[in-house]
């Protein structure tokens, strides 16, 4: 009888060390093909608002940590100013706008008036021309007349009439000389003018881009006086108040997007050969027990922890204890999860326990 139970207690013993060994076995060939660690969090978009304006808040139109939409108007800033400025952006668009036409109808008649001169001055210069064969007529006539007066062949008033021709001859010719050069001296000056006129209208346009990019500034201020939602989120931090004078770049809040989020997970260095951009993984958030969350290994953030930390360690000076290094990688969460299957809001910073499936 004795000899029965001993031989019981030990095929008992012997089944349930089967079993043992045999879940041991699963579990180790189970968790053989994962990579694990706990040192994860969820991470997304933080955004501050600051304001783009100087002016007073009219109106805060949220309450802190509130559910907001893209586009909902946050804060309204006090808008009489920002138009004010944007009248007077307007009116001096408009008057640098008259000025080139002002300018325009200026440039046209200058170049006009230098067309007139120009021809007046080719005019002058057959005036010349004949005031020059007249002079030729002249000296030969009193020089003929001289010779004729040696042999009594003419009188002296016949003499002296045509000297008098030949100095008026002389006069007419100097005159018309001294007339075309004061009107090519004219015509280059009008010329001048007209060229100012025209570099005069180019300022006139360059003002006009100026003062369209003062409107446009304005038009931009002015819209900035609203501040409305970038994305969906929760509107925490608030740091104003009504009425309260603000500063262009004052931080006013945060924003938190909690629709797009990812994980941040820090793998040792030595799981790293086996992890590679692509694999599945499983995601547990400590904040909700039995939660399981789908995702795939998106990226490796380039260097590890410790070199984003302010003071990063420097292994060349003291003594060097070596010590095994995190590296941060990113894991994307499933849009279904995101979409259809998250039973309550996620927040960027909870803890979180990340499974890579590794084969």
């Amino acid at each position: 009888m004795a000899t029965n139970k001993k031989t019981t207690l030990i095929a008992g013993a012997s089944i349930v060390a089967i079993i043992i060994i045999a879940v041991s076995a699963y579990f180790w060939i189970k968790s053989n093909g994962y990579e694990t660690t706990d040192n994860a969090q969820l991470d997304g978009n933080i955004a501050s608002i600051r304001s783009s304006v100087t002016a007073y808040i009219s109106a805060i139109r949220f309450t802190d940590n509130q559910q907001v939409k893209a586009g909902d108007t946050l804060i309204v800033f006090n808008t009489t100013t920002l138009q004010a400025k944007l009248q007077e952006a307007q009116a001096a668009l408009d008057n640098a706008k008259a000025n080139v036409s002002v300018s325009d109808i200026r440039s046209l008649a200058s170049v006009e008036n230098a067309n007139a001169s120009l021809e007046a001055s080719k005019a002058q210069q057959e005036s010349i021309v004949a005031a020059k064969a007249n002079l030729d007529k002249a000296q030969a006539d009193y020089k003929r007349a001289a010779d004729l007066l040696k042999i009594n062949a003419i009188t002296q008033v016949q003499y002296e009439d045509l000297q008098n021709k030949l100095q008026v001859a002389n006069a007419e010719y100097a005159r018309a000389k001294n007339t075309m050069q004061s009107s090519a001296a004219t015509s280059l000056g009008l010329s001048t003018t007209a060229k100012a006129e025209q570099h005069q209208v180019s300022a006139a346009q360059a003002l006009v881009l100026q003062r369209q990019a003062e409107l446009t500034t304005a038009q931009e201020y002015l819209e900035h006086a609203y501040i409305t939602a970038p994305f969906d989120g929760i509107i925490t931090k608030r740091t104003v108040q009504p009425g309260q004078y603000i500063s262009a770049g004052q931080t006013l809040c945060a924003l938190i997007d909690t629709k797009h989020l990812w994980v941040i997970a820090n793998f040792k260095e030595t799981q790293l050969d086996k992890l590679k951009p692509g694999q599945e993984c499983e995601i547990s958030i400590d904040a909700y027990h039995g939660l399981k969350i789908k995702g795939r290994l998106s990226s490796f953030l380039g260097a590890t922890g410790s070199k984003f930390s302010l003071l990063p360690p420097d292994n060349a000076t003291g003594n060097f204890i070596k010590i095994t290094q995190r590296f941060p990688l990113r894991i994307d969460i499933d849009s279904s999860f995101e979409t259809k299957n998250k039973p309550t809001v996620l927040f960027p910073g909870l803890s979180a326990f990340v499974k890579v499936k590794t084969n």
